[in-house]
């Protein structure tokens, strides 16, 4: 039996496809906010880049292990229900689901800032002044959002004709800004700053200690999420067995470099001190930062290297939302007809239209709000708490269905997944602690100004989804311990 989706995805279009979901406009500006949402933690960014990205590599190896042998689309649900338990899937891939699809709308909605930086670096302020308007902004992004959607619903080979350039000139535009930063020291930045009329850069010291470097840390860890989008196309790749390991692997290990070699070359121009400094009183980003140093032309590109980021981001991640709704109606825990695939394209069309419904109310909840740290924070805890179920799920594989067990390919060894796998759940535990308790113990929010508490009531409703449909389920004499027993259709 076939799924309807066609495997025609090849090694490029899922490294494309992780890489466009993990670089967005962020590394433009958390590197160099932390210093606000992080005291003290001074020079020592990169060291807590470097620790944030370990639960990334471990969740990234647990995937590659499930994925080898589990290569169907809505990966991580079809992972932790087939390995775990299918109630703990379904409702934390659904919370995974709503936090990511209000993420797309976040990421459409700051597209236009971005456009706004570009006409400004060029010296077009009547066009940044209308970009700056409501209407327009609103028009702008959902024009970008449903730009990707029509990109989407025409098929894999569409799809990576647009991402995987998309993919290259993020790493084209983002090599501008390391080579810049690696041209200037702090001395040359000092000399610019008294140009402009500014003081000196006052000389403090900053000692790395551990109540430093985990908030700062589990703040950097937003930066790795996105890799999972390659599990979630496992029912549309090439040699899935292979391909979607090496996928993960490649992306983790390339985003990471490029991470690393960014922030250092921004922090090698620009001293610490004057980051945090101006942090608590401004919003930093890199162009900005090396604005002080270049001329106007290459903030320019700096800024639509950042734009690009963005824009990037939005195929990628609807791709990865669509298949996990598409997953879970194949398994009829969710409403049948999101399961329907386009009988030209082979696209999961009503599941990628439904998604973008969803990003589109994160667009207008943006624009109405006119802030969007809630809905960050609530994917950092969805995703912390799926790459948490992803460890588990290799140590329960073989205890709960054998059958697929047998047919890992990566690290095959018990004497390697287990040690791998609880090391992953030790360190995802800590850094699920570290965001909780961050956030719980913040000062002066309302529990709906939150993350934990909404966190809970997403899932509390897709319990009631679940609840509901296997019920129906039930009536309908479906054996679901067998349906859970055996992969969805490939």
């Amino acid at each position: 039996m076939k799924s309807g989706l066609v495997r025609e995805m090849g090694l490029l279009g899922l490294v494309a496809t992780g890489v466009c979901s993990m670089i967005g406009a962020g590394i433009n500006v958390i590197p160099f906010m932390i210093q606000r949402h992080a005291p003290g933690i001074g020079p020592n960014v990169l060291p807590a880049f470097l620790f944030a990205a370990l639960p990334a590599v471990l969740a990234g190896l647990a995937y590659a292990v499930l994925a080898s042998a589990m290569p169907r689309a809505g990966g991580s649900y079809v992972y932790a229900s087939r390995a775990l338990d299918p109630y703990l899937g379904f409702v934390a891939s659904f919370s995974q689901w709503f936090s990511l699809c209000v993420a797309i709308g976040v990421v459409s909605y700051l597209i236009v800032p971005f456009l706004r930086d570009i006409a400004v670096a060029a010296g077009s302020t009547a066009v940044a002044a209308t970009l700056e308007t409501g209407p327009i902004r609103l028009t702008i992004s959902l024009a970008f959002l449903w730009t990707a959607v029509f990109v989407n619903l025409r098929g894999v080979k569409a799809y990576e004709r647009l991402i995987v350039p998309l993919m290259f000139l993020t790493f084209i535009l983002g090599a501008v800004v390391i080579v810049a930063g690696f041209s200037f020291d702090h001395d040359a930045f000092a000399a610019a700053l008294q140009a402009r009329g500014g003081g000196a850069v006052a000389a403090v010291e900053a000692p790395l200690t551990l109540s430093v470097l985990l908030p700062a840390s589990a703040l950097l860890f937003a930066s790795f999420i996105g890799f999972d989008s390659i599990a979630q196309a496992g029912g549309e790749a090439r040699n899935p067995g292979r391909n979607l390991p090496l996928a993960i692997g490649i992306s983790v290990v390339s985003v990471g470099l490029f991470y690393m070699l960014f922030t250092g070359a921004v922090y090698h121009a620009v001293p610490w001190q004057f980051i945090a400094s101006e942090a608590p009183h401004r919003d930093l980003t890199a162009p900005g930062l090396l604005g002080y140093l270049l001329p106007p032309a290459w903030t320019v590109v700096i800024v639509t290297g950042a734009a690009v980021a963005l824009i990037k981001d939005l195929p990628a991640m609807l791709l990865a939302v669509s298949r996990l709704m598409f997953a879970w109606a194949e398994d009829g825990i969710f409403p049948r007809q999101i399961a329907a695939v386009h009988p030209r394209f082979h696209t999961p069309h009503v599941a990628i239209l439904v998604s973008a419904a969803m990003a589109t109310l994160g667009i207008i909840g943006c624009h109405v709000a006119g802030d969007f740290f809630l809905g960050i924070d609530i994917l950092v805890t969805s995703i912390l708490v799926n790459f948490l179920l992803m460890a588990i799920s290799v140590v329960t594989l073989p205890a709960r269905n054998p059958a697929l067990a047998r047919e890992v390919t990566v690290l095959p060894s018990r004497e390697a997944q287990v040690p791998l796998a609880v090391a992953a759940i030790v360190v995802l535990s800590l850094f699920l602690g570290v965001h909780t308790w961050r956030d719980v113990t913040s000062p002066g929010a309302a529990w709906y100004f939150r993350s934990t508490p909404l966190w809970l009531l997403v899932m509390a409703a897709g319990s009631i989804i679940y609840r509901r449909e296997t019920r129906k389920l039930r009536r309908q004499g479906v054996d679901l311990d067998a349906r859970f027993a055996t992969l969805p259709p490939g």
